[in-house]
């Protein structure tokens, strides 16, 4: 009996310790959506923000406040490593970096100039100087452009867990 105790015992934990690989799940969302590919969890453009609108938001928040927020914008550059994140423009010449829910679902690397609705978490965050040259090189700058980076930067900054990309 302790040996079959053992055995399942022993099964048991291989099978809790076997990772999965995440997989972007993309697919076409139906409906009045049809003309967008959802990319993470599955959200709708219902009651997304304008970028002047979310500009006013970032606006009146602070280093670590947060927000729920859902948006529309234009994607403006995108992580060329892996698509693991990406940079949207606000109204007000600004840039919202956006990263992916527990790294979840990446973008498309191709898809600068599109649109997007993204829904998740707003923040204001403080960016440490090795943080920023990271994302330099991910975006294929040049090693006195990354250089050149000394200082950290206050961002604005959204945890996406899911994104529509709007269709051709």
């Amino acid at each position: 009996m302790k040996k079959i105790l053992m055995i399942f015992g022993i099964a048991l934990t291989i099978m809790a310790c076997k990772s999965e690989d995440k997989k972007t799940e993309i697919k076409e969302v139906e409906n009045e959506l049809a003309d967008y590919t959802s990319i993470g969890e599955e959200i709708s453009a219902d009651a997304a923000k304008s970028t002047s609108d979310m500009a006013i938001a970032y606006g009146a928040m602070q280093v670590g406040d947060t927000i729920n927020a859902k948006m529309i914008g234009k994607v403006d550059e995108v992580c060329q490593s892996k698509g693991c994140w990406m940079k949207v423009d606000l109204d007000d010449g600004e840039q919202i970096m956006v990263k992916f829910k527990d790294y979840g679902f990446f973008m498309p690397k191709d898809i600068a100039g599109k649109e997007v609705v993204i829904n998740g978490k707003a923040y204001v965050n403080e960016v440490p100087v090795d943080e920023l040259q990271h994302y330099a090189e991910d975006a294929g700058k040049s090693a006195e452009e990354i250089a050149a980076i000394t200082e950290p930067k206050v961002t604005f900054s959204f945890e996406a867990d899911g994104v529509l990309l709007k269709s051709e």
